[in-house]
Formats: C-alpha cells, structure tokens, sequence
C-alpha cells in the first residue's frame, strides 16, 4: 500500500480529476486547501521585505492549490499518476500538480 500525495495547482482541474478517479474505482480521497511557501511569503512580503521582490515575480492570486491524499494498493498507484497528468499536463512544468507517494505500512478504515 501506498500514500499518494498530489498538490494541485491547476485547482480548475480538481472536477476532472476527481471525476476520473470515480471512472477507474477509487473513490477515497482526503482534500485540503493549501499554499505554496513562496506565495505565502509574497502575500506577507511587508512583514518580510526580503521577499517583496518576489511578489512582482509571480502571478499571485487568492487561489489556493488543493492537496490530495488517499491510501491506495500499488497496483492503483500508476492509474492515480496517469489520470493526474491526463488532467493537468506534464508535471515537471511550473503550477500545474506535485505527485509523490510514500510507504503506508499499516492503514485502517480505508
């Protein structure tokens, strides 16, 4: 078993992703809203001067990206990774999704 982890940038694409989980049998997934560490600093760049030039650097908005965890049998790991990049494109380019998965070792309730 494995944690997967996705933070979705492209947060308009969160419908169509969700959607083609469901398409393909998995339907357990915990949501949260969450902000990058550059962007949070940005948004505060008063409080950090440091970091006011990065704001001029970045398209900031108030979108947050969402970040997506599910436990799921290796075997569903490789149909979470296609569907996410279907979705949101090629992941290695800026703002569009984070993908990473860790060992689950134990999991109850799933």
């Amino acid at each position: 078993m494995k944690l997967v982890l996705i933070v979705l940038n492209k947060v308009d694409k969160l419908d169509d992703f969700l959607e083609g989980l469901i398409e393909h049998g998995i339907s357990g997934a915990t949501i949260i809203d969450s902000t990058g560490l550059v962007k949070e600093l940005a948004r505060k760049s008063n409080d950090f001067p440091i970091f006011a030039s990065i704001r001029f650097r970045l398209e900031l908005d108030d979108r947050e990206s969402k970040t997506i965890f599910m436990v799921l049998n290796d075997e569903q790991v490789e149909t979470v990774r296609r569907i996410i990049r279907e979705v949101v494109g090629d992941l290695s380019k800026p703002d569009t999704a984070v993908l990473f998965t860790l060992p689950a070792l134990t999991a109850e309730g799933v």
